[in-house]
């Protein structure tokens, strides 16, 4: 079997030593007689996976122990709804700054629950920018500011974290958790969807400040509430115990690699190798993202002629190189390089798109 180079959003790439160890698992996991898909998730092999995971989570993202780790089911966008239910009282004001796709996305799981405000948008320019913080509209009673890190489909990164005072900031972190050092208490509450960086679809992350708990939030059931899901250990109910699993194989795959460092050496390579490859097309391929706050996980890219995207997809294809289709939003061409992506997955791609502008340019 020959495996692609895949540059898919998400659900992406896992590295290929998990998906090893977790084969070799599947049947049995150590002497229990059965998959850990099998197993209880009271019993002593899940429970043991599932501290573990948190354990390592927080070593490799820097987690201090007055900030709880929740693991649940679902992904980003099931978190966006619940922080309005867990930290804004009913018809609180709350601040969004909205920087592409998935920002947007945002307002509408909180916008029954809130005094939603739109603190700054870069919708303007085709989310191609972060507006400046000095321009941000920002609310002193705001239960909470939100932004999303990590623009999956628009590829634009906050690279640096804003200072909103008083009043805690809250990221969506699913497309670049752990691919570089983060200051955990810079943030109230920071999210994210495995399915890119930390393992497979169906599980989300959160981390969020003890303090914040303590909030009354709004009336919820009690699956909703996040204390309740704290006090159970993640297990209020019956957790996605494979995708748990996965997760805490692929943090530790991590946190073996180097850790959060060394994957910060290798996005900047990555990005850097891509980037190039762009730029230095004469214009045959464009990135029409600013400079200064382009991603280093999703690089979306057009050709000069439209007409030949679909020839590029299936010349990608035949060389190993899977997954480019742009999001239906933006259209074009995306290369998702998160950690799992190697060195030589995105050294492959600049060379085939070399290739096929001289062919085809």
């Amino acid at each position: 079997m020959s495996r692609a180079y895949n540059f898919s959003a998400g659900p992406a790439a896992l590295p290929e030593p998990v998906l090893q160890q977790a084969r070799d698992e599947m049947l049995e996991y150590g002497d229990a007689g059965a998959s850990i898909v099998e197993l209880s998730h009271r019993g002593d092999e899940f429970i043991d996976v599932a501290r573990r995971a948190e354990a390592d989570l927080r070593r490799l993202v820097g987690i201090p122990d007055d900030y709880a780790v929740l693991f649940l089911g679902g992904g980003a966008t099931t978190q966006q709804a619940l922080i309005a239910l867990n930290f804004a009282a009913p018809g609180q004001p709350v601040d969004y700054v909205v920087t592409g796709h998935w920002g947007r996305i945002a307002l509408k799981q909180v916008a029954p629950y809130v005094d939603l405000r739109i603190a700054a948008s870069s919708e303007t320019d085709g989310f191609r920018s972060i507006p400046p913080r000095a321009e941000w509209a920002l609310s002193a009673d705001a239960a909470y500011v939100h932004i999303t890190a990590n623009e999956t489909i628009h590829g634009v990164e906050f690279r640096d974290v804003p200072d909103t005072g008083a009043v805690p900031l809250f990221a969506d972190f699913s497309s670049s958790i752990a691919s570089e050092p983060i200051d955990v208490r810079r943030y109230g509450l920071i999210y994210a969807g495995a399915q890119k960086n930390l393992g497979p679809v169906g599980i989300g992350v959160v981390i969020v400040d003890r303090a914040l708990l303590e909030r009354v939030g709004q009336p919820r059931a009690e699956i909703f509430d996040y204390r309740a899901h704290l006090a159970a250990e993640s297990m209020l109910n019956t957790p996605p115990s494979w995708n748990w699993y996965l997760l805490g194989l692929t943090v530790r795959w991590m946190l073996d690699e180097g850790g959060v460092e060394e994957f910060a050496r290798r996005s900047e390579a990555k990005a850097r190798a891509l980037y190039a490859a762009i730029d230095g097309s004469g214009g045959f391929y464009r990135n029409e993202v600013d400079a200064a706050v382009r991603s280093r996980m999703n690089v979306p890219f057009f050709l000069q002629e439209p007409a030949l995207e679909e020839d590029f997809l299936a010349g990608a294809r035949d060389a190993g190189l899977i997954g480019l289709r742009g999001h239906r939003v933006l259209g074009g061409i995306r290369a998702s390089i998160y950690n799992a992506m190697p060195v030589a997955g995105v050294e492959a791609l600049a060379a085939y798109m070399g290739d096929f502008q001289q062919r085809r340019g």
